[in-house]
């Protein structure tokens, strides 16, 4: 007997030794053969002699009995979370130690503070309790203050040690740490999963945390499973360390799993190294973290800090970006945009990133699929960070097919729009390529809408988001030409929409049909025309019918209209729907005074250019850019060597001084009357400034 129970004994302490070389040091000492031969022994020994068996033998690790439930565990000490910071910056380490500092009463005369910075994994939280020195008790987070008890199947990963390697082991030591699976092995489980016709993990993470709650610890068993330490809650009979390094080092030295990716250092600057670190080198990580853990290092100033709510102040969880993946190309379509850009879409094979399983990402434009050299049939990276679109971020050039697929170009897929046949153009300067048929296109719809009952375009007073969204929703407006055709009878039929505020909103688009040619134009939502351009076209051409036959020479030698807006205007009008409606719109009684002759800008401030800054004390700034429009001037938003005047109010702020700086004349609003009532171009009244 006593030379089974010494056997037993070497048997197991060298099973351990070569569980904790292989899962924890991934250093494997002995084939997998021996080892097997090992474990089998044991097995043998222990079923020879039974009463031999102990709880934290190996053969132990995996259990039979299927569970009917998990039993609660309420923490000794609660697990609570940490504060995330998810700038990608060095900001987020600075932030943290600049409130650490602030919390423990320190100014720039005082040392910089020691951090230990660590790996913030991406598995399950889990609390381990030993008492003296034995594996009694696993339990997951919960909500911080109890716990799943999930031991039978925490007992089975080989990485997590039974027994502690200690001669005098601590009376009671919960160990905190997070379960996880490497990226190798989640792709080899899942290939014989796949080849045993299984369904397969979707991704490390679920299915280590899927692992950890199987009712049957059978099946945990088989889950290829890691496990790292990074704190403690209960201790009794144990000198903790003074330090959170100092206390992981200790853990180590019991056999407990301790990841050597971590540092010590000393301020905001060390914290900024490790992450940059990291950073650069996550993809070469064998599992997948999200970020890293600072924490202030010594003990006594954890305790110091204390807690904010749920959340400790001495520690902070700075999150990375999304990872990146590999996918494959299966097609490229676009998306017609509320303004009529196209944008190009990769139509990928399934692939999980950022928490989702992404199936499309964004091409932007021609000059990133240009750029990024996509190709249908490519395998690319694809990018998801946070709740943003996924994108492609690049072509893998070397799995490129042979041969290689044509390039995509969207003018030579879509010459015309799939919403509604316009045709589809891309300016010179622009990026994007875009739809024509504005008016006319059900994916423009409701922005064409909006845009033409705005204030500053026929000003339908009631014509807001929600209305339009019914009114499209429903089919009762397909362009601009429907609202003249709406009545109290449709209109009631909608939420919100009272026979009162009905009749309200016919009388305002009774009202519109009498309107300016500057705010027609402008309505109309043509590319590249904003308000002013609208008022300059008006004044140049008098009337609708000579602006509709310009040519490109007749638009360039309206003021401040370049190739790309002449471009913009011809386009829009050379696409059969949109003029369509437009007449459809006159014919509804839409009209504005017409001049019968070219007119030519006079005034005082003709070919002058103004900028507003600050308040006025008499008038508003939209009345100050009508009477200078009247008078033939213009109004910037910017300034620069090209602007004349600057009209200055109260709180006028960097346009100001921007203006001082150029040498640009400065009006007070009196001198802008002065100026506007003379006919005396050179007549001004300049501020003493």
């Amino acid at each position: 007997m006593h030379v089974d129970l010494a056997r037993v004994t070497a048997l197991r302490r060298e099973i351990e030794r070569h569980n904790h070389a292989y899962y924890v040091l991934d250093a494997p000492l002995i084939p997998d053969a021996e080892y097997d031969r090992l474990f089998r022994e044991l097995q043998a020994l222990e079923t020879e002699y039974p009463e031999l068996i102990t709880p934290d033998s190996p053969t132990q690790r995996v259990g039979g009995k299927l569970l009917g439930g998990f039993a609660p565990v309420r923490h000794a000490v609660p697990m609570l979370s940490i504060r995330t910071e998810t700038d990608t910056e060095a900001s987020g380490a600075r932030a943290f130690d600049a409130r650490v500092r602030k919390e423990l009463g320190l100014d720039e005369r005082d040392p910089p503070v020691e951090y230990a910075a660590e790996l913030k994994f991406d598995g399950l939280a889990i609390n381990l309790r030993y008492e003296h020195g034995v594996l009694v008790q696993a339990a997951t987070r919960g909500d911080g203050e109890t716990g799943e008890d999930v031991t039978q199947n925490i007992r089975t990963m080989r990485a997590i040690p039974l027994r502690l390697n200690a001669e005098s082991p601590p009376t009671a030591l919960e160990v905190r740490g997070e379960v996880f699976m490497r990226r190798d092995d989640f792709e080899r489980y899942n290939a014989k999963q796949r080849e045993a016709g299984k369904p397969a993990l979707v991704n490390p993470r679920n299915g280590a945390a899927g692992s950890i709650r199987q009712l049957d610890p059978a099946i945990a068993a088989q889950r290829p499973l890691s496990f790292f330490a990074y704190g403690l809650g209960e201790v009794q009979g144990w000198n903790v360390p003074a330090t959170h390094s100092g206390t992981l080092d200790a853990l180590a030295a019991l056999g407990v799993p301790v990841c050597a990716e971590r540092i010590t250092g000393l301020g905001a600057a060390a914290l900024i190294a490790f992450h940059d670190d990291i950073a650069a080198r996550r993809d070469q990580l064998p599992f997948d973290i999200d970020g890293v853990v600072y924490k202030v290092n010594r003990l006594d100033l954890q305790r110091e800090l204390g807690f904010l709510t749920r959340e400790p102040r001495w520690a902070v969880a700075h999150k990375f970006p999304a990872q990146e993946q590999l996918t494959t190309v299966l097609g490229i379509e676009v998306q017609v945009g509320r303004t009529g850009a196209m944008t190009p879409v990769a139509r990928l094979a399934p692939v999980f990133v950022g928490g989702v399983t992404v199936t499309n990402a964004t091409l932007h434009n021609q000059d990133e699929i240009d750029r990024k050299d996509v190709r249908v049939g490519d395998t690319v990276i694809v990018r998801r960070a946070g709740d943003v679109i996924p994108e492609v971020v690049a072509a893998v050039l070397d799995r490129r097919p042979d041969p290689a697929p044509p390039r995509f170009n969207i003018l030579q897929r879509y010459p015309v729009c799939p919403e509604c046949g316009s045709h589809v153009v891309r300016l010179e300067g622009e990026s994007a390529a875009r739809c024509t048929g504005g008016l006319y296109c059900p994916a423009q719809r409701k922005q064409a809408l909006l845009h033409f009952a705005g204030r500053r375009a026929m000003d339908i007073e009631g014509l807001g988001d929600k209305l339009v969204d019914q009114l499209v929703e429903r089919g009762l407006v397909h362009t601009p030409a429907d609202v003249y055709g709406l009545s109290l009878e449709k209109l009631a039929g909608l939420d919100r929409m009272a026979e009162k505020s009905a009749a309200n909103l016919l009388a305002a688009i009774e009202t519109s049909k009498t309107t300016t040619l500057a705010r027609f134009i402008f309505a109309l939502g043509i590319r590249n025309i904003g308000e002013t351009t609208a008022k300059d076209l008006a004044k140049h051409f008098g009337t609708l019918d000579r602006l509709l036959a310009a040519t490109e020479a007749d638009l360039l030698a309206v003021r401040d209209v370049g190739p790309i807006v002449a471009q913009s205007i011809i386009q829009f009008f050379a696409e059969p729907h949109n003029l369509e409606v437009v007449n459809t719109l006159r014919a509804a009684g839409v009209h504005w005074p017409e001049l019968t002759g070219l007119v030519q800008s006079t005034g005082v401030l003709a070919g002058k250019t103004l900028v507003l800054t600050g308040a006025l004390p008499a008038m508003t700034r939209e009345a100050a850019k009508e009477m200078i429009e009247a008078a033939g001037g213009k109004v910037a938003g910017s300034v620069s060597k090209k602007t004349d005047y600057v009209v200055a109010g109260e709180e006028a702020g960097s346009k100001l001084t921007k203006a001082q700086e150029l040498g640009v004349a400065i009006l007070d609003e009196a001198g802008l009357r002065t100026l506007l009532a003379s006919n005396n171009n050179n007549e001004q009244h300049a501020l003493d400034f």
